[in-house]
C-alpha cells in the first residue's frame, strides 16, 4: 500500500466510495487543519487559502480520510485506521507525481505540525494494540503521575524512555500496549482542595466528609486531565481508552479485594508503632513523602541530675521540648564515666520530679555529645527501638496539630517549637543549663506541606511484610524479574531483606477508604469513641452487617474507620488491577504479566518492590519481567532542580522553545541507565541542531526526486536492497552505504534488545551526521549530476532506501519530525508509526567497507594538506594515487570522479598508479608526498598548488608576530621577581606557552624553507 498526499479536490473525487463503504465514520476533510503540515501548505496552494496558520483542532492526515476527534473511550478500537487506511489506498490511486515534490520549509516547524499528527494518530487507533499482531504482547504499565501534577523533567524522562520502547515494540510487529492512568494522590489532592476551600471560607470539618469528597471530585473534573494532556505534548504514544485512574470503580474494587486477602491470611493488623507525623496535614506519611535537608541547629547541653546525689549525666539534645517524654537515660557498657551510675535513677528536668531509669546500651555513641544519650521511645524511632529492647514506657507528649498535650505538664497547649523556647529558659533559671552550640542537622520535612515531621507512636493499620519479601526476594535472585542496571539488585535485596511492616493508614479523607467496620452497643458508644477492639473486615457495609448478625447478633452498631489506605497501596496493585483484576478480563488473560516497569531508581523499594510483592501475593506470577531504572533529571551543574534555586526546567516551556522530538533525544540520549542526567539547554539545542539535519537530508532526497514520473516514485516507495545481491549492481558509495547502514540497523536493534538508548542513539546520530549527509550525500552528487541518467536513478534508489530506514531507526526517539518527512518521501504504508522496523539481518558487504574507508582516507589526507598549504577553497588541484593493491586500485579509479569532488582534486589531472610506479615518483622534489595507509600514498605537484611567494609572506608575517610574542613571554620568565612571586600554576602556564610557540616557529621556519625553492 501506497501513502502520498494530494490536494484535497484529489481527496474529494474519491470520498464518496470510501464514505459509502465506511458509513458509520464522520468526516472533516473540509478542514485544512486536519492536514499534516505538507498536506496543508498543497491545500493552500491549490485553492489559493490564505491568513493566519491555525492549530489543528483535529487529526491529521496522511491518506486523506479521518474521524471526527473524540473522547478516547468512545473510540471503536480499529474503525478509524480501517477507515484511514482504505482512504490511504484510494488515495495513492489517484495520486499524481505533482502532490510528492512541493517545497518543504527551510527547517521542521514543531508547532505546524505536532498537534495534528498526534490526534492523528490517536484517532487512528495507531496506540491501540494491533490483536492481530503476532507474538508475545509488550505491555507498559504507565507508572501513574498524581493528578495534581504538572508536567516535569521527571515525567518527561519517563515519558520518552517508555514512548522509545513502546514504537520500537510496535514497529517490531508484536502487539504493543503502554497503558497508561493517574493516581489519586491523597496528600497532594487534599491539600489542594483545602485551600481553594479556604480562600472561600469554607472549611471541609464543617461540610463533612460526603460533600467535601464531592468537592474533590468535581476538582478532579475540571483539573485531573491536564497531566495527560502535556504527557500528549511529548509524543506518549500510550492507549488513552484504557485510561486508568486509582480512585476508579474497577480499581476500587481491587483494593478492597487485595485489603480482605491480606486480612484473612492475617497479613493486616491494628496496632501501635512509630510513623511519620506531619502535624500540618495531621495524618501519617510514608517515608517517600519525607524529605531531609541540611539545615543550621542546635545542640543543647543540659545537666540530667541524678536521683538522690548531688551528681548529674551531661546530656546533649537538638529537640529540648521532647525531655518531657523521657523514659531513660543510656550510656555505653564500657564508658568509665558513667558506669557507676548504670541502674540508678535520674530526675526528668522540669517534670515534677519523675524518675527514670539509668541503663547500658551499646548503641550509644561515646564520642558523640557527653556519651549519654536520653531515650524518648515515643519521639524517636531509635529510641523507640531501644524502649522495646529494656521495655521502657513510651510517652507521647505531643497532640496531632503538634501542641504538646497534657502529658508535657505545664507546658500543655504550647506549640512544640514555643514550648522548646520556654522549657529551655526555665531550665537555664533552674541552673541546668550546660552551653548551647551550633549544630548542622539532618532536619525530615514532609515533602507535601514543608513543615517538620515528627517520629510519632500512633495507632495504625499495617501489613505484615516478611512472608511477602521473601518470595519477591526469590523471584529477583532466579532470574524471573531482571533488574537493569544489576547493580540496583543489592539495593533492593538489602531492603527487602532488612523490611518493616508497612503502616497503610492515612489521616484523610480522600482515598480508599479502609474497609474495617468497627462495632458498637449503642450510638451513643459508637459515636463517643472512634475505634472499637471489636472490628469486621468486609468490601461493603451490606457484607459488613450480614457479618456481625451472625457473630453479635441483631441491634449492634457499624462504624466505618476514618482513615483511608496509602496511596502506595493501590500503586502496588497497579499492573494487575488495570487489566481487570480481581474478574478474569481478557486483557488481564492477554497483557499479565507485564514486559517492563520503567521508573526512576528512587522509588524502587517504595513502589516497584511493592508492585512485585503484591504481584505474586495476588495473581501468583510476577507483575513484570524487567525493571528499568532511570536516573534523575538534574541540572547542568548536576544540582537538583528546585524553586528555591530557581534551576528548573520546564519541559512544557523548552518543548515550545526546541520541539518535542530534541527534548526526548536528549533525555534518552544523554546518560546510561541507573545514571543522572544533568541537563543542559545546549545540549537540546544540538539535538534541535540534529533534526535539523535529518530534514535538510530528507529535503536534498526530495529536490533530487522532483523530476521522476509517478511509476518511477512509487517503484522508489517499494525499493529493496536488504540482500547481497539487490547492491551487487551498484557503485561503490551505494554499496557502502547500504552496507553501513545494515550494520548501524543492527547495532541499534541489539542496543534497544539491552536497553541501552544512549548508545542506539549515538549510533543513529553518528550514521546520519558522518556517514549519510556528511560523505554519501556528498558523494551521490557525482552520480545525480553526472549526465548518467541509468547511475542517477541507481543513486536515488540508494538515497530513498538509506532515507526510509533512518526515518525508521530514528522514529522512536523523534517521532513527529520522521513521521511529517515519512509522508513526504516515497514509502509503502500507512503510518511510519506503524511502519516495519528494519531488518537486523540485512547483508553487509565487508568488501565495499574496506574499499571506500581507503577513498574516504585519501579525501581526508587531501583536505588536511590543503588546509596545511592554505590552498584557496576553489582551487582544484592535480593527484596521483598509488595503490598497490590491483583490486582496491581498480575500486578506486571507478571511483575517480567521486575522489575528485570530495577532496577538489581536477578530475583530469587525477592518475592512479602501482607499487611500482608510485616507488619510482617516491623522494621526487617538488611534491607532497601524502601517506594515505598501508599501500595507498598520494601525491601532489606543489607547482600550482598555491601562490609560494604569496604563503612566504603570509608565514613570514605569522614568524615576526610570533617572535615579538615570544621575545616578550621569554622577558618575564627570565625576569627572578616574576618567576618567585607569580603563582606556580602561572608560572607553568607561562614556560607551557612559550615552549608552543617555539614549536610553532620552528615549523614556519620549516614551511619557508620548503617553500623557498618553489617561489
Amino acid at each position: 500500500m501506497k501513502c502520498s498526499f494530494k490536494p484535497l479536490s484529489s481527496l474529494l473525487r474519491i470520498l464518496p466510495p470510501v464514505i459509502k463503504r465506511y458509513s458509520t465514520m464522520q468526516t472533516t476533510l473540509t478542514q485544512p487543519a486536519l492536514l499534516p503540515a505538507t498536506a496543508r501548505r498543497q491545500w493552500r496552494a491549490a485553492s489559493g487559502a490564505s491568513g493566519p496558520r491555525r492549530s489543528p483542532p483535529g487529526l491529521q492526515l496522511c491518506n486523506g480520510l479521518g474521524s471526527k476527534q473524540r473522547h478516547p473511550r468512545e473510540q471503536q478500537p480499529r474503525l478509524a485506521a480501517t477507515a484511514s487506511t482504505a482512504a490511504a489506498e484510494a488515495a495513492t490511486e489517484a495520486a499524481g507525481p505533482s502532490s510528492q515534490r512541493k517545497e518543504l520549509p527551510k527547517n521542521f516547524d514543531p508547532a505546524a505540525s505536532e498537534e495534528g499528527l498526534y490526534q492523528w494518530w490517536e484517532s487512528s487507533g495507531y496506540f491501540k494494540p494491533d490483536e492481530s499482531a503476532p507474538g508475545q504482547p509488550y505491555v507498559i504499565s504507565m507508572p501513574p503521575p498524581n493528578v495534581t501534577g504538572k508536567l516535569h523533567m521527571g515525567h518527561a524522562m519517563f515519558a520518552s524512555l517508555q514512548d522509545i520502547m513502546t514504537r520500537y515494540q510496535r514497529m517490531r510487529g508484536r502487539p504493543t500496549l503502554w497503558l497508561p492512568g493517574t493516581d489519586h494522590a491523597g496528600i497532594a489532592t487534599q491539600m489542594v482542595v483545602e485551600k481553594q476551600l479556604a480562600a472561600q471560607g469554607r472549611d471541609r470539618r464543617a461540610m463533612g466528609r460526603e460533600a467535601f469528597e464531592a468537592e474533590v471530585w468535581a476538582w478532579k473534573a475540571q483539573y485531573g486531565g491536564f497531566i495527560t494532556q502535556q504527557l500528549r505534548r511529548l509524543g506518549a504514544s500510550c492507549d488513552w481508552s484504557r485510561e486508568r485512574f486509582t480512585l476508579d470503580s474497577g480499581l476500587s474494587e481491587a483494593v478492597l479485594e487485595a485489603f480482605v486477602r491480606l486480612h484473612e491470611k492475617g497479613l493486616i493488623y491494628r496496632g501501635s508503632y512509630m510513623v511519620n507525623w506531619s502535624p500540618g496535614l495531621q495524618t501519617a506519611v510514608s517515608d517517600l513523602e519525607v524529605e531531609y535537608s541540611e539545615e543550621p541547629g542546635t545542640l543543647y547541653y543540659f545537666k540530667y541530675p541524678v536521683a538522690d546525689s548531688d551528681e548529674h549525666l551531661p546530656v546533649a539534645t537538638t529537640r529540648p521540648e521532647t525531655i518531657l517524654g523521657d523514659t531513660a537515660v543510656a550510656v555505653h557498657p564500657e564508658d568509665e564515666r558513667y558506669k557507676h551510675l548504670v541502674g540508678r535513677e535520674a530526675v526528668v528536668p522540669m517534670s515534677g520530679g519523675r524518675r527514670i531509669k539509668i541503663i547500658a546500651d551499646e548503641y550509644v555513641d561515646r564520642e558523640f555529645g557527653t556519651g549519654a544519650l536520653k531515650i524518648t521511645p515515643g519521639h524517636d524511632v531509635n529510641d523507640y527501638e531501644i524502649g522495646k529492647r529494656f521495655n521502657l514506657e513510651t510517652i507521647n507528649i505531643m497532640n496531632d496539630d503538634g501542641t504538646l498535650n497534657a502529658a508535657a505538664g505545664a507546658y500543655a497547649g504550647l506549640d512544640r517549637f514555643a514550648a522548646r523556647k520556654q522549657l529551655w529558659a526555665d531550665m537555664e533559671a533552674e541552673g541546668l543549663v550546660i552551653k548551647q552550640e551550633p549544630y548542622q542537622m539532618r532536619v525530615p520535612r514532609s515533602q507535601r506541606g514543608g513543615e517538620i515531621v515528627e517520629p510519632l507512636v500512633r495507632e495504625q493499620w499495617f501489613v505484615r511484610m516478611e512472608p511477602l519479601a521473601k518470595p519477591a526476594l526469590e523471584s529477583v535472585a532466579n532470574g524471573d524479574i531482571r533488574i537493569l542496571p544489576e547493580r540496583f539488585e543489592k539495593v533492593y535485596n538489602f531492603w527487602l531483606e532488612n523490611i518493616k511492616d508497612w503502616c497503610i493508614s492515612r489521616q484523610l479523607w480522600w482515598g480508599h477508604r479502609i474497609p474495617v467496620w468497627y462495632v458498637f452497643d449503642s450510638e451513643e458508644a459508637a459515636t463517643a469513641a472512634s475505634s472499637s477492639d471489636r472490628y469486621l473486615v468486609a468490601k461493603s457495609e451490606a457484607a459488613a452487617r450480614e457479618q456481625a448478625v451472625k457473630q453479635y447478633g441483631e441491634g449492634v452498631v457499624l462504624k466505618q474507620e476514618s482513615d483511608v489506605l496509602d496511596t502506595w497501596f493501590s500503586s502496588g496493585l497497579w499492573p494487575f488491577s488495570t487489566l481487570g483484576w480481581p474478574s478474569a478480563t481478557p486483557d488481564l488473560e492477554r497483557f499479565y504479566p507485564t514486559s517492563v516497569m520503567e521508573t526512576g531508581h528512587d522509588i524502587l523499594f517504595f513502589w516497584v518492590a511493592r508492585m512485585i510483592m503484591m504481584g505474586l501475593e495476588f495473581t501468583g506470577r510476577p507483575p513484570f519481567q524487567t525493571v528499568y531504572l532511570h536516573g534523575l533529571v538534574r541540572d547542568e551543574k548536576g544540582r537538583k532542580m528546585s524553586k528555591s534555586l530557581g534551576n528548573v526546567v520546564d519541559p512544557v516551556e523548552t518543548i515550545q522553545q526546541y520541539g518535542a522530538d530534541a527534548l526526548r533525544f536528549t533525555l534518552a540520549t544523554g546518560t546510561s541507565p541507573g545514571q543522572d542526567l544533568n541537563l543542559s539547554l545546549d545540549r537540546v539545542n544540538s539535538a534541535r541542531n540534529f533534526t535539523n539535519k535529518l530534514w535538510n537530508a530528507g529535503k536534498f532526497v526530495l529536490f533530487n526526486l522532483e523530476k521522476v514520473d509517478d511509476a518511477e516514485w512509487q517503484r522508489l516507495a517499494g525499493v529493496d536492497l536488504s540482500s547481497a545481491a539487490s547492491t551487487s549492481g551498484l557503485a561503490l558509495p551505494e554499496r557502502w552505504v547500504v552496507s553501513s547502514l545494515h550494520r548501524t540497523v543492527r547495532d541499534i536493534t541489539a542496543a534497544h534488545e539491552r536497553f541501552d538508548f544512549g548508545e542506539a542513539g549515538r549510533l543513529l546520530y553518528d550514521f546520519v551526521w558522518s556517514d549519510f549527509a556528511d560523505w554519501y550525500i556528498e558523494a551521490a552528487k557525482a552520480r545525480l549530476y553526472g549526465g548518467d541518467e541509468t547511475a542517477a536513478a541507481q543513486t536515488r534508489a540508494v538515497l530513498v532506501y538509506v532515507y526510509d530506514k533512518i526515518l525508521k531507526l530514528a522514529h522512536p526517539f523523534m517521532p513527529f519530525i520522521t513521521e511529517e518527512m515519512w509522508q513526504a518521501t516515497p514509502h509503502e504504508g500507512a503510518a511510519l508509526i506503524a511502519a516495519p522496523w528494519p531488518s537486523a539481518e540485512a547483508a553487509v558487504d565487508a568488501s565495499a567497507d574496506a574499499q571506500f574507508e581507503a577513498l574516504q582516507a585519501a579525501v581526508r589526507a587531501v583536505r588536511n594538506a590543503r588546509a596545511e598549504y592554505n590552498v584557496e577553497l576553489g582551487r582544484k588541484i592535480a593527484a596521483t594515487v598509488r595503490v598497490d593493491d590491483a583490486e582496491l586500485r581498480a575500486a578506486l579509479q571507478a571511483e575517480a570522479p567521486v575522489l575528485a569532488l570530495l577532496a577538489k582534486l581536477d578530475a583530469e589531472q587525477l592518475s592512479f598508479v602501482g607499487s611500482e610506479e608510485g616507488a619510482a615518483m617516491a623522494g621526487q622534489e617538488g611534491q607532497i608526498e601524502l601517506v594515505v595507509g598501508e599501500g595507498i600514498e598520494v601525491f601532489l605537484p606543489m607547482a600550482g598548488l598555491f601562490d609560494a611567494a604569496k604563503e612566504i609572506e603570509r608565514l613570514q608575517k605569522q614568524q615576526a608576530k610570533l617572535e615579538k610574542e615570544l621575545a616578550g613571554l621569554n622577558g618575564r620568565l627570565s625576569n627572578p621577581k616574576f618567576v618567585d612571586k607569580a603563582p606556580e600554576k602561572v608560572v607553568a602556564e607561562a614556560r607551557q606557552q612559550a615552549a608552543e610557540m617555539g614549536e610553532q616557529l620552528a615549523q614556519i621556519a620549516d614551511k619557508i624553507a620548503k617553500f623557498g625553492s618553489l617561489a
